[in-house]
């Protein structure tokens, strides 16, 4: 279905032709032969990221052409491949697959992102005085956002996912797979680790253009449930790779980095 290769912490997988949509970094829709998935270093900071993803495929041996790029079609510029940036080693990468679908993941859990369902009722400011000034810590936006990093660039954790299928999807289907996949990524890391994903969390999906077509990917249909059960599956083991000790950086472990979104939004009937 799709041919993985892994180089210098890179994870390659190949399939000429593959229309791709990406929710990562310089995501969207495209079509080329080829998807990354790069594990970047500890302190990682770099902001060029096309001349860094361009470096570590020439370091991984992954000589593609421009950047794995499928031949333009007549009129049309070539695509640039969808790239992923993590913090998990590629040696943790897990792949699963079912019918007409594969999928793979890379699970790191250092930076959760929690959503409580019942959020703490807000509470009437308080006016400052010289001992509450003295003894508050830090500012309540600063406790729930440790990690204060700028948007775009790569987490410390971060789950990636990677769904493919020999299908061709129509475009709606494309853009709900992500959320099929979203779905079955949270539902997973909930009843394991706790938490419903990390700050820093993407997905890409691909499907091929010459396939047998899909008018829909929901749960209910055969891409959809195989989808469910691959990035599931998948992504559990990853995770078991990750933290074969099961002692994830979850809410029982006090994170050292992540969020928690316990602001109440306003209800109102439309």
């Amino acid at each position: 279905m799709f041919e993985a290769t892994v180089s210098e912490g890179v994870l390659r997988l190949r399939r000429p032709g593959t229309r791709w949509l990406s929710t990562g970094w310089d995501g969207g829709r495209s079509r080329a032969a080829t998807v990354y998935n790069v594990t970047v270093p500890e302190g990682f900071d770099r902001t060029d990221l096309a001349a860094y993803r361009d470096e570590r495929l020439a370091r991984a041996g992954f000589d593609d052409g421009p950047a794995g790029r499928d031949p333009a079609p007549p009129g049309r510029d070539r695509d640039a491949p969808p790239t992923l940036f993590t913090g998990v080693s590629m040696d943790h990468a897990r792949g699963a697959r079912l019918g007409p679908v594969v999928a793979y993941a890379t699970v790191g859990l250092s930076n959760p992102a929690m959503l409580p369902v019942e959020p703490p009722e807000p509470t009437e400011p308080v006016e400052p005085t010289e001992q509450t000034e003295a003894t508050a810590p830090t500012d309540a936006a600063e406790s729930r956002e440790p990690t204060g990093r700028p948007e775009g660039r790569p987490g410390p954790g971060t789950v990636n996912l990677i769904v493919g299928t020999t299908r061709r999807l129509a475009p709606g289907a494309a853009a709900n797979l992500v959320a099929v996949a979203a779905e079955a990524k949270a539902a997973t890391l909930l009843a394991t680790a706790g938490v419903p994903g990390t700050t820093s969390d993407a997905v890409v999906v691909g499907d091929d253009p010459e396939g047998e077509p899909a008018e829909f990917s929901g749960s209910a249909t055969a891409v959809g449930g195989a989808a469910r059960a691959c990035v599931r599956d998948a992504v559990r083991a990853s995770l078991r790779s990750r933290y074969p000790d099961g002692d994830v950086p979850g809410p029982a472990a006090d994170a050292e980095h992540g969020v928690v979104t316990d602001d109440r939004a306003e209800v109102f009937d439309p």
